[in-house]
C-alpha cells in the first residue's frame, strides 16, 4: 500500500447536528421560527419542534419558568411526539420573546 493512502481502519467521527447550538440571538431565533411558519405552515409538529429548538437554545428551565410550566411538561409538549395546546404555544412564544403574526395567504 502506498504511504500516502489512509488505512481503511481509520474512521470518521461524526456528531449529531443540533440547530439549538446555532440559535444565538433573538433575531436568529425569530428568523428560524418565521421560516418554519412560512415554509411549513401546516406542520404543527415541526413548528412545535422549532419552538423546542429555540427553547433549548435559550435554556429550557428558564423558558419553562417564564411560561409557567414545568420543565418536563415543556420538553414533552415540544418534542417530536408532543402535541401542545395553542395556549401552551402562546405561553412559550411569549417566554421566548417572539410573536406570531398573521398575513394574507
Amino acid at each position: 500500500m502506498p504511504k500516502n493512502v489512509a488505512k481503511a481502519s481509520a474512521k470518521t467521527k461524526t456528531v449529531p447536528y443540533d440547530v439549538a447550538e446555532q440559535l444565538r440571538t433573538p433575531k436568529e431565533m425569530a428568523a428560524y421560527l418565521d421560516a418554519w411558519l412560512a415554509e411549513a405552515p401546516d406542520d404543527a409538529t415541526g413548528i412545535a419542534r422549532a419552538l423546542g429548538d429555540i427553547a433549548r437554545a435559550r435554556g429550557m428551565s428558564q423558558v419553562a419558568r417564564d411560561a409557567g410550566l414545568s420543565r418536563e411538561s415543556l420538553y414533552k409538549a415540544l418534542s417530536e411526539n408532543g402535541n401542545p395546546s395553542f395556549a401552551t404555544v402562546l405561553k412559550v412564544a411569549r417566554a421566548l420573546g417572539v410573536r406570531l403574526h398573521a398575513e394574507p395567504a
